[in-house]
């Protein structure tokens, strides 16, 4: 039995020279340099992301849309010093626009300035193997933080939006941080890359994706935490008003809406409630600026009719 760590081991199959550094000393240590970069993490976040470093092991963050699923990989990314990679997941994404494709002009003029009138099947071959060089290869997100000798956070944003036929692309850099090109032969990570991927839960992903990933669930944060992160990332807001703010939207959460309000336009409303000048907030005052919050008129009339049907005002 190998009595390598993951970090080890991987560094080994990666045959890189040096297994480099933990990023993270301890979760208390996650929290800390998150809470640095504006990011205000729990329990449950700063494990899983010191874990992910210690076991070299993607992390698949699901949750409702605009809970901070893609902030976190973002300050992941800045607490260690790493170069952010994003690949935005969309229908029909697909490998040419994820890994790699071949420059067709620069290998064209290649060809044009490279075959001699007259020349043979030899000279063709060589210059078959010669436009497939690096040198014409175009890097997409996932080739170029494989190829990285920088430190690199990977970010794959809502992989729920692509089909399951792309899903099978990222196993083999999510097992082995490696990636085939036929032309070419396999490129090995310079680096163990920490890689995050997101999903809003609009499909079930495949069994073999997630058992290459630890799991991580953000849903909507309790309120104590919610108003600590207005009051973190909105300048000038009252402590007062920061609390008012997340009991709104706590209470809206619990109605038949649509689409419930986020955690981003949790912030929107709030830094728009500063704008206008509110120390304080009353329920007359939340129905009229709920436009901010919630997106659908059914949404807006439902809420608006919850907070001024109530006795007393929000405190």
């Amino acid at each position: 039995m190998s009595t390598l760590d993951p970090r080890e081991e991987l560094a080994q199959r990666l045959g890189l020279s040096s297994v480099p550094p933990p990023r993270f000393a301890s979760p208390q240590d996650v929290n800390e340099r998150l809470a640095a970069n504006d990011y205000l993490s729990n329990e449950s976040i700063a494990s899983v992301a010191f874990l992910a470093d210690r076991l070299a092991k993607p992390v698949l963050v699901e949750g409702p849309a605009g809970t901070g699923k893609t902030a976190l990989a973002q300050a992941v990314a800045k607490s260690i010093g790493a170069r952010l990679i994003r690949l935005q997941c969309y229908e029909g994404l697909d490998e040419s626009k994820a890994l790699y494709e071949w420059n067709y002009r620069k290998q064209l003029l290649r060809i044009q300035a490279g075959r001699p009138e007259g020349s043979g099947a030899e000279d063709w071959k060589h210059l078959e193997e010669d436009i497939f060089a690096e040198e014409f290869l175009l890097t997409r997100p996932l080739l170029e933080a494989i190829s990285a000798e920088d430190p690199v956070v990977l970010l794959i944003d809502e992989i729920d939006r692509v089909e399951l036929e792309t899903e099978a692309l990222l196993l083999e850099i999510l097992s082995e941080y490696q990636v085939s090109i036929p032309e070419l032969g396999t490129v090995k990570a310079k680096q163990i890359p920490m890689v995050f991927l997101t999903s809003n839960n609009t499909r079930e992903l495949s069994e073999a994706l997630k058992r290459r990933c630890l799991y991580l669930y953000v849903g909507y944060p309790e309120l104590e935490r919610e108003r600590d992160i207005i009051l973190s990332r909105v300048p000038g807001i009252t402590e007062t008003l920061a609390t008012q703010i997340a009991q709104v939207v706590r209470s809206l959460r619990t109605l038949d809406l649509k689409k419930a309000p986020s955690v981003s336009e949790t912030l929107d409303w709030a830094r728009t409630l500063v704008v206008l000048g509110r120390k304080e907030i009353g329920d007359k005052d939340a129905a009229e600026t709920l436009t901010i919050l919630l997106k659908y008129q059914s949404d807006i009339e439902r809420a608006t009719k919850e907070l001024l049907g109530r006795s007393k005002p929000v405190a």
